[in-house]
């Protein structure tokens, strides 16, 4: 019930977004600090869209490090955890993004796309016993974030490796 409500949430979210005002300035810049959260539509470690492996969860933060002619590098680690029924995967890793919208002559100031590749360590879990398939993957992701004022917006995220899109909130912190 409660994971049907979440999803909805989302989906009403992103179909809002283009109605939603204006924000001047660049999306995301060098030295912008950045926190996301969010849930996952589907974990990668089950079968179909929306899976039956529960209810998949990120945390991460990010930050701006080198603003280049037609973009920004920004770099950031990230926690994600997906169980059921005593069965669990987590994971934490370091990534690096470049956003391009500028890269595009976007005139949408609040819209950040980006993509990039993270470095993670995956533990596999049940009921407290790691298995030994556990140790370092790598991931690539791509995503869009909308920011509803200066200071907040959603984001919808692919290919972070604990759900097959991810759909949540960021936090702007400068």
């Amino acid at each position: 019930m409660i994971r049907k409500k979440l999803i909805n949430i989302c989906f009403i979210a992103l179909f809002l977004f283009p109605f939603i005002s204006e924000v001047n300035g660049q999306a995301f810049k060098e030295k912008d600090f950045v926190l996301h959260g969010g849930v996952g539509l589907g974990s990668t470690y089950s079968l179909g869209v929306f899976g039956g492996f529960g209810l998949p969860v990120g945390v991460g933060a990010e930050y701006g490090i080198a603003d280049l002619e037609k973009g920004v590098i920004g770099v950031g680690g990230e926690f994600g955890y997906v169980s059921y029924s005593g069965f669990s995967i987590s994971l934490i890793g370091a990534r690096g993004s470049y956003h391009f919208a500028e890269l595009l002559d976007m005139e949408k100031d609040n819209l950040d796309l980006y993509g990039g590749l993270g470095l993670y360590y995956r533990s596999f879990n049940f009921n407290g016993a790691a298995f030994a398939t556990s140790g370092m993957l790598v991931s690539f992701h791509a995503g869009a974030r909308y920011y509803f004022t200066e200071k907040f917006g959603a984001y919808g995220e692919i290919g972070n490796n604990w759900a097959w899109l991810n759909l949540g909130v960021v936090l702007k912190l400068n």
